[in-house]
């Protein structure tokens, strides 16, 4: 699946967008994001937004959305600004 990431993710990720396989839900996903890149969870802690294929998962299944090899999750921190 394609998972892109946004803002200070990148930082942490090193880059927009990357690939991975395994993953059956967006929260073994999120465990995996944080196995590879230590500190991915914590940064969630702040709030976070998650699209899979476009759908925010609150209106999906939440944590325990499923997800494929086809999907594309987007993750997004929150955003400052005012």
């Amino acid at each position: 699946m394609k998972v892109k990431v946004f803002a200070t993710l990148i930082d942490i990720v090193g880059k927009r967008m990357l690939e991975l396989s395994g993953p059956k839900t967006v929260k073994e996903l999120l465990d995996e994001l944080d196995k590879r890149f230590p500190g991915f969870k914590k940064e969630l802690e702040k709030g976070f937004i998650i699209l899979v294929n476009g759908k925010n998962i609150e209106h999906l299944q939440g944590l325990e959305t499923p997800i494929s090899e086809d999907d594309t999750v987007s993750i997004f921190p929150p955003a400052g600004g005012g």
